[in-house]
């Protein structure tokens, strides 16, 4: 069966999340009803990152097996004229024959994440599903040295969810940049794989040393205090966006994490 590689686009905010679920709609629901209505087929379509409800998506990436070959720009289409039909909150950039060795989830090189926070006095209209509002002022040169003590290879279990299911809470954090323009901070985390709620758990750590209220040194020792009551709050989903996933350019589409 050919296979194909889809870059979707979504708004997480009508959604439970990207996994099908029975408690609510889903991406992967959206995505796999639509490829039910083009082609009759059932299939399971396997996402490369597994967001939470409220999440955003600017190029989460999947892969799709379909019963007989498709010019990909045409299944690009004819995927998102059902999804618009269906008033769905999502949108195929683009589809791509891909050989059958290819995961979106396990044949990921890095995943690249954004998580926004708007500063400012004033509540949030436009932004208010698309970042986190704080009505006080931010130390984003305070949150950027902080983000610094997490970046590296470490054991995360202070930034875990409890009911995350990953078997090692060690992971390699390769970037934790935060960076501001006007009211925005941003702050764009990558590495492998990520564990549950744990960018998350960066935003709202990072923000309490924004706020003057943790130190660089202060998130070290909550780091290697390995105990989820050592870091700050767990950020709300509006603000976390997955923009992008590398993979292999020389088409070796090997598992590099089973993580």
């Amino acid at each position: 069966m050919p296979r194909y590689k889809l870059t979707v686009e979504y708004d997480g905010t009508p959604y439970v999340g990207w996994q099908r679920q029975d408690n609510g709609p889903s991406v992967q629901g959206a995505l796999e009803a639509a490829v039910l209505g083009l082609t009759g087929e059932t299939v399971a379509i396997r996402g490369a990152g597994r967001t939470d409800s409220g999440v955003h998506a600017s190029g989460q990436v999947a892969h799709v097996d379909l019963s007989r070959q498709w010019l990909p720009y045409k299944l690009r289409n004819a995927l998102n004229a059902h999804l618009a039909q269906a008033g769905e909150a999502v949108s195929i950039l683009a589809a791509e024959a891909i050989p059958d060795a290819f995961d979106a989830r396990f044949s990921a090189l890095k995943r690249h994440y954004l998580y926004r926070i708007l500063s400012r006095p004033s509540r949030l209209a436009l932004d208010a599903n698309r970042a986190w509002w704080v009505s006080k002022p931010l130390d984003h040169e305070a949150m950027h040295a902080a983000a610094q003590m997490l970046v590296g290879n470490h054991d995360f279990t202070t930034f875990r969810s409890v009911h995350c299911q990953a078997i090692s809470p060690v992971r390699t954090l390769d970037r934790l940049d935060v960076s501001r323009n006007g009211d925005l901070i941003e702050i764009r985390a990558s590495a492998q794989s990520f564990l549950h709620n744990q960018i998350r758990s960066f935003a709202g750590t990072l923000k309490m040393a924004g706020e003057g209220k943790m130190t660089p040194e202060d998130v070290r020792a909550a780091l290697e205090a390995r105990d989820r009551k050592a870091c700050g709050p767990v950020a709300p989903p509006q603000g976390l966006y997955f923009l992008q996933v590398d993979y292999p350019t020389d088409g070796n589409w090997r598992p590099y994490s089973k993580t």
